[in-house]
């Protein structure tokens, strides 16, 4: 855990610098914001920012935002000021901490930003083989690629190798390919200089250099850009990254794990993935069972999400009914670990008695439903599909569509015309309805 202190905390700062670091928390101290923004595009790296709430908290959250670092924000103030506590909150803070600090909230707060850090919950035999198999190759530095469906926990087992491995004191860092877009994600991953393009507003050190002496995960690889897998490519074999606008290589000692729900020998024959990196990626390859293949693992997963949402909420951790287990156990898990712990977390909510009864468990389908799903389809039958464009309208997509470009590309309404394949003017028309509909559209930075 990396903890940057924007401030001086009411004089607190050392009392609570020294409260993380007695939990594990590897501290680090500016005075300011822009002192934050400058170690963090320095590449110092943090997962989590404690801020004095008399700094502008809602200039630090956009600043964050717009230059992508995905950080949690903590605001510590006086216990006796309620008023600065709220406008911190509805700034973009996650929690607020009154000073002087109180050891065991945080050590709470720190806890709940490392939950992912603990032992991964099973008892299947199969996902005890895959732990095995994890536990074998963690400690070299061999690349990984991690292949399974959505939800199973790809990014969960990335993270576990991680910490077995001789780089587990240094940063891991994740890049999720599938949620930047190819514009933006080659100055994600190998950094940029001042002025190489527009919104460069100052020397940003990319993903690979922040995870010098650690490990980077590249999530969901297999929506790389053919053209950005070859940079890649010459980075993992020589070892060094090209800043965008840079003009000297910068080495890095990193390790790269690699994940895709796709399979990625079908993925090399259509050409949408070079054969080369797949080799250099798969030097181990490691297969996350689905949770229908490990139903063994239902029961203490479902368990855990009970107990975790149960504190959550500030209500007392209530049992599974045996038939509401059968319930689970007969059930689908198209969305994997990950839809298991949304049901779990509703059946908390639902729950009236003294435990989690069957009607409490709400699925997304029904066990009839899921085999009729499976059954051919006659001339009389209409096919289900599980696609979630289906049912929707055209309008509708593509003004999620649009908003979404638009949220990537930091408000930047020419770089989003150019992915989306229409003109800015287009665009602006669209904005404008959308607007004058009462949505919310993302402020414009420029059409440079």
């Amino acid at each position: 855990m990396r903890l940057l202190i924007i401030g001086e905390l009411y004089g607190q700062l050392s009392t609570a610098s020294k409260i993380a670091r007695s939990r594990g928390a590897r501290v680090a101290h500016v005075e300011d914001i822009d002192g934050a923004m400058n170690a963090l595009r320095n590449g110092q790296g943090a997962d989590l920012i404690m801020v004095e709430v008399r700094e502008d908290i809602e200039k630090l959250v956009m600043f964050l935002m717009r230059e992508r670092f995905n950080l949690q924000v903590i605001a510590c103030g006086l216990d006796t000021d309620k008023d600065a506590a709220v406008k911190a909150i509805k700034s973009g803070a996650k929690e607020y901490i009154p000073l002087p600090p109180n050891e065991e909230l945080i050590a709470a707060v720190l806890e709940a930003i490392t939950e992912e850090a603990k032992s991964i919950i099973y008892a299947d035999p199969v996902m005890a083989k895959t732990i095995t198999l994890a536990d074998q190759i963690a400690p070299s530095d061999a690349s990984v690629l991690i292949t399974g469906e959505s939800g199973t926990g790809k990014e969960v087992i990335a993270r576990y190798i991680h910490r077995k491995s001789k780089r587990a004191a240094n940063p891991m860092i994740c890049v999720n390919c599938a949620a930047i877009p190819e514009a933006l994600l080659e100055a994600e991953l190998f950094g940029h200089e001042k002025g190489a393009f527009t919104g460069a507003v100052a020397r940003r050190i990319g993903k690979f250099e922040e995870a010098d002496g650690g490990t980077i995960l590249l999530d969901e690889i297999s929506e790389m850009d053919l053209r950005l897998q070859s940079k890649l490519l010459r980075v993992l074999q020589e070892r060094e990254v090209d800043r965008v606008g840079g003009n000297k290589p910068v080495k890095v000692n990193i390790r790269v794990l690699a994940t895709s729900n796709r399979n990625m020998l079908e993925e090399v024959k259509k050409g949408t993935f070079r054969e080369d990196l797949y080799f250099r990626l798969n030097v181990i390859s490691l297969n996350m069972p689905s949770l229908r293949d490990r139903k063994a693992d239902i029961k203490p997963l479902a368990e855990h999400f009970i107990d975790k949402y149960s504190k959550a909420n500030g209500i007392p951790a209530r049992p599974l009914t045996e038939a509401a287990l059968a319930k689970l156990t007969a059930y689908i898990w198209k969305g994997n670990v990950r839809e298991l712990e949304n049901t779990m977390h509703r059946a908390v909510l639902l729950a009236t008695g003294s435990n989690i009864e069957a009607d409490a468990v709400y699925l997304s389908s029904s066990e009839e439903e899921q085999k009729t799903t499976s059954q051919p389809i006659t001339n009389n039958q209409q096919p289900a599909t599980n696609n979630p464009l289906v049912g929707r309208s055209v309008e509708s997509v593509e003004q999620e569509l649009i908003i979404d470009t638009l949220n990537y590309c930091l408000g930047n309404r020419t770089h989003a015309a150019n992915i989306l394949g229409i003109s800015i003017r287009t665009l602006r028309n669209k904005l404008k309805a959308y607007g004058e509909h009462g949505l919310n559209v993302p402020t414009a930075i420029g059409e440079e």
